[in-house]
C-alpha cells in the first residue's frame, strides 16, 4: 500500500475504536480495551512503516509524502485538505505512535482489569477496592476494576485520533480541528472522575484556560489566510515571495511585521496548550485525572501538540532573521516566555510533595526549554528535546502511576489512611517495586540531563549550546539555573519515593504492579537512553563522530540545509555537566535521611518554601483578578441587575403599558361599542321574534291565504315596474 494512502488511514483506527466502544461494546470490558489497543496498534504499525519510508526518501523536506483533496468550494477554487509527512512530522509521528501504544497497554493494568468490582464503587469516582476471601476464608481488601472501564478506553481512543490527525495533516485548518478535539478530550478525561469536585473544577479550568489561547490562535489562522489565501504549509512556507512580503509588510500594531503578528497570535495558542506562563495554571490540576491521562497530556498529545505548532510556524517567527543576527521581535518574545517559564516552574517543583505534581511542573519547565530554543533559533534542538522529553516524561508519569498503584495496595493491606500520592508517605520502594524503581531512575536521570548516557543530556545540551552561541546570555543563564533545579527536585523525588526506609505502613506493604504496567516502562526506558544517540554532536569530545548525527541532519533539512551545528564550545558542555551532577548530589544529600513526613527544606527556606508550595499564589491571584470578577459580573451585574432589574424591568413596564392600554380599549370601545352594539342587535331580533310570534297560529289555511296574498302583491308590483320600463 502506498505511503500516501497509509497517511490517510493512520488516524482512523482509534476513531473507529471510539465509535465502536461508544455505540456497541460499552458494557464489555475485555472487548473494549481490545478494540482500543488494536486501534492504537494498527496506527502504530502504519506509523512505523511510513516513518521508515520517510527517512529513506531522498530530499524529503522538498518532496514530502503528501496527498490532498478538495473540501470546501471557494468560488472558482476550493479549500483543500490533505496529509503530509515531512521531516518534522515524521519524527513527531514516531514518538507519538510509541507513547500512545504504551499508554494504552499500561491502562489495562492501571484500571485493574480482571479484578472484582467494588461493592462501594460508583461511576464517576475512583474505585475504592473490593473485599475477597482467600482459600482459608480470610477477607482481604484488593484493588477493584474501574466502573467506567470501557468509557475510559473510548475517550482515550478519541484523544489518540485527534493527535494523529494533527500530526499528519498538511494545513493549519485541519490542525486546528485536531487541536480542538484534543481540548474536548482533555476536558472529558481530566474530569473522568466527575464525582470528585476537584476533578470537575480541574476539567473546567483546563478547558477555559486553553480556550483563551485557542481564540488568539484562530485569529492568527484567519489573519494568515487573508494574507496568503491558503493554509497549506508548503504553499505558505515554501513560497519565498510570500514569506518576504509577510516579513517586510507591517501588521499595523506593536511595530510587528505581518509574519511576526501572525506568528505571535498562533504562539498564544501554544502558550495555552503547552501551559506556558501565564496560562500555565491548568496543567498541574490536570493531575486529577487517571495517570494514563496525565501521560497522554504530558507526553503523547496535548502539550506536545503546542510545541509542535510553535516549531511548525518557525518560519513565521523568524521571518527576516539570519543566524547570528539579533532575533526578531517575535523571537525575543518567544525566547523570554520559554526561559522564564522554565525557571519559574522549576522553582515550584522543588516544594511539591505530590509525585504527579512534581512531574507536572517539570513538564511546564521542560516545555519552556523547547520554547526558548525556538526563540533563540535552535530549531533542531527544540525538536530533539520534544522527542526525548516525550519518551522520558511518558516513562516518568507511567512510573508515578505504578508507584501510586503499589502504595494504594499497601493502603488497602494495612488499613492506614494516607495519601498514596504524597512522596513523604513513601520511602523504601526500591526493594518493593524494583522494575518501577530502575525504570523511574532512568527516566529521572534523563530528565536531569545526566551526562552522556541519557537522552535528556544530549537534547538539553543542544538547547544550552544554541542559547550560548546565539548570544542570548540571559536566556542561557536562566536555562542553566532551571537545569540545576531540575536535577535537584528529580533526585529529591527519587530519594523520597524509593530510597531510605518506608515512612508509612502503606509504603511498607507496597508491591510491584502487573506486567501490563511494567512492560511499557521497560520499553520506554530504552528510548529514554537510546533516543539521544541519534543526535550526538559530531564535535563532542571523545565520542563525537562515533555515530552519525542523524537527527541534526534529518530535521535541519527543513530549514533548507542539513542542520549545520554551531562551532563547538566547552562552556555549554561544562555547564550541562556542572548543573546536572551537583544538582543530583545535592538532592540526595538533603533527602537521604528523611525518616518522618516533613520536608527538610521547609525549615531551611522558611516563608519562601510556603510561597513555592503555594505556586506563588497564582491560583489565588487569578481567582481574585479574573474568576471572582467574572462571577460578580455574571451573578450580580448580569443576572441581578441587567436581567432582573433592567431587562425584566423594561419587559414588565411594557407589559403594564399594554395592560393599561387593553383596559382603556375595553372600557372605551369594547364594552360601549362592540358589546353594546352586539347586545342591541340581539335584543332587536329578540323583540322582532316576539312581535311575529302571534302570527304563528298553526293553521294551514291561514298560511296559504297569506302566501297567496304576498305572491299577488309582489306580482302586481313587478308588473307595474315592467310597464314603467
Amino acid at each position: 500500500m502506498a505511503a500516501e494512502t497509509l497517511l490517510w488511514l493512520i488516524p482512523l483506527p482509534p476513531l473507529a475504536a471510539f465509535i465502536l466502544i461508544t455505540l456497541v461494546t460499552g458494557k464489555k470490558k475485555a472487548l473494549s480495551h481490545s478494540l482500543a489497543i488494536v486501534g492504537a496498534g494498527s496506527s502504530w504499525l502504519m506509523s512505523l512503516f511510513v516513518f521508515i519510508k520517510a527517512v529513506t526518501r531522498p530530499n524529503l523536506a522538498e518532496n514530502p509524502i503528501a496527498a490532498s483533496i478538495n473540501w470546501l468550494p471557494t468560488g472558482e477554487t476550493a479549500l483543500r485538505i490533505g496529509v503530509q509527512l515531512d521531516n518534522l512530522s515524521a519524527v513527531v509521528l514516531f514518538f507519538v505512535a510509541w507513547t500512545i501504544l504504551m499508554i494504552f497497554i499500561y491502562s489495562v493494568g492501571y484500571h485493574n482489569y480482571g479484578h472484582p468490582a467494588g461493592e462501594r464503587d460508583v461511576p464517576g469516582l475512583p474505585p475504592h477496592g473490593a473485599d475477597v476471601k482467600d482459600v482459608h476464608g480470610h477477607t482481604h481488601r484488593v484493588p477493584s476494576v474501574e466502573p467506567m472501564y470501557a468509557r475510559f478506553f473510548g475517550f482515550l481512543s478519541l484523544f489518540a485520533f485527534a493527535m494523529y490527525l494533527l500530526v499528519v495533516c498538511d494545513n493549519l485548518l485541519l490542525l486546528y480541528t485536531g487541536w480542538e478535539i484534543m481540548g474536548l478530550c482533555s476536558y472529558l478525561l481530566i474530569g473522568f472522575w466527575y464525582g470528585k469536585d476537584s476533578a470537575k473544577k480541574a476539567a473546567m479550568k483546563a478547558f477555559m484556560t486553553t480556550r483563551i489561547g485557542d481564540v488568539f490562535m484562530l485569529l492568527g489562522i484567519v489573519f494568515l489566510y487573508t494574507q496568503a489565501g491558503t493554509l497549506n504549509y508548503r504553499e505558505i512556507f515554501g513560497n519565498a515571495a510570500l514569506m518576504h512580503a509577510l516579513a517586510v509588510n507591517p501588521a499595523g500594531f506593536l511595530g510587528l511585521s505581518q509574519a511576526g503578528a501572525i506568528g505571535l497570535l498562533l504562539f498564544i495558542g501554544t502558550i495555552g496548550k503547552s501551559a506556558q506562563f501565564p496560562l500555565h495554571v491548568w496543567l498541574p490540576d490536570a493531575m486529577e485525572g487517571p495517570t494514563p491521562v496525565s501521560a497522554m497530556i504530558h507526553a503523547a498529545t496535548m502539550v506536545s501538540a503546542g510545541v509542535y505548532l510553535a516549531i511548525r510556524i518557525f518560519p513565521l517567527l523568524t521571518a527576516g532573521w539570519e543566524p547570528g543576527d539579533v532575533g526578531t521581535p517575535a523571537m525575543i518574545v518567544v525566547g523570554a516566555v520559554g526561559a522564564f517559564t522554565a525557571l519559574f516552574a522549576a522553582t515550584i517543583a522543588v516544594a511539591q510533595n505530590d509525585i504527579k505534581r512534581v512531574l507536572a511542573y517539570s513538564t511546564i519547565s521542560q516545555l519552556g526549554y523547547m520554547i526558548a530554543a525556538i526563540g533563540v533559533g535552535a530549531y533542531t534542538a527544540a525538536i530533539f528535546h520534544l522527542v526525548t522529553h516525550a519518551f522520558f516524561k511518558a516513562l516518568l508519569f507511567l512510573g508515578s502511576g505504578s508507584v501510586i498503584h503499589g502504595v494504594e495496595h499497601g493502603v488497602m493491606h494495612s488499613g492506614e489512611h494516607v495519601d498514596p500520592q504524597d512522596m513523604l508517605n513513601m520511602g523504601g520502594l526500591r526493594k518493593k517495586m524494583p522494575v518501577t524503581f530502575w525504570t523511574f531512575l532512568i527516566g529521572g536521570l534523563a530528565l536531569s540531563g545526566f551526562p552522556v548516557i541519557t537522552a535528556g543530556f544530549w537534547s538539553k545540551d543542544e538547547i544550552l549550546s544554541g542559547a550560548f552561541h546565539s548570544g542570548q546570555i540571559v536566556i542561557f543563564v536562566t536555562l542553566a539555573l532551571a537545569a540545576l533545579l531540575t536535577a535537584f527536585y528529580t533526585m529529591r523525588q527519587i530519594t523520597l519515593t524509593f530510597l531510605g526506609q518506608p515512612r508509612t505502613e502503606a509504603a511498607r506493604h507496597a508491591q510491584e504492579t502487573p506486567w501490563t504496567m511494567t512492560l511499557p516502562l521497560l520499553i520506554l526506558s530504552i528510548f529514554a537512553v537510546a533516543a539521544g544517540w541519534s543526535g550526538i554532536p559530531e564535535h563532542f569530545p571523545l565520542i563525537g563522530g562515533w555515530l552519525p548525527n542523524w537527527f541534526e541532519h534529518f530535521t535541519g533539512a527543513m530549514l533548507g540545509h542539513e542542520g549545520e551545528a554551531p562551532a563547538f564550545s566547552a562552556v555549554p558542555l561544562l555547564v550541562s555537566v556542572i548543573v546536572s551532577l551537583p544538582g543530583l548530589t545535592l538532592g540526595w544529600l538533603v533527602y537521604r535521611g528523611v525518616k518522618i513526613a516533613v520536608d527538610p527544606l521547609k525549615k531551611t527556606l522558611g516563608r519562601l518554601h510556603g510561597l513555592l508550595q503555594h505556586k506563588y499564589y497564582f491560583d489565588e491571584l487569578y481567582t481574585f483578578l479574573f474568576i471572582k470578577p467574572a462571577i460578580w459580573v455574571s451573578e450580580v451585574f448580569t443576572s441581578r441587575w441587567m436581567d432582573r432589574v433592567v431587562i425584566d424591568g423594561i419587559l414588565h413596564a411594557i407589559a403594564r403599558a399594554f395592560l393599561w392600554l387593553g383596559k382603556l380599549v375595553r372600557q372605551g370601545f369594547d364594552v360601549p361599542v362592540v358589546n353594546a352594539g352586539g347586545d342591541a342587535i340581539a335584543s332587536g331580533f329578540k323583540k322582532g321574534g316576539a312581535a311575529l310570534q302571534p302570527m304563528q297560529s298553526g293553521r294551514v289555511q291561514q298560511y296559504m291565504v297569506v302566501m297567496i296574498t304576498v305572491v299577488m302583491v309582489f306580482t302586481a308590483i313587478l308588473l307595474a315596474i315592467l310597464k314603467l320600463v
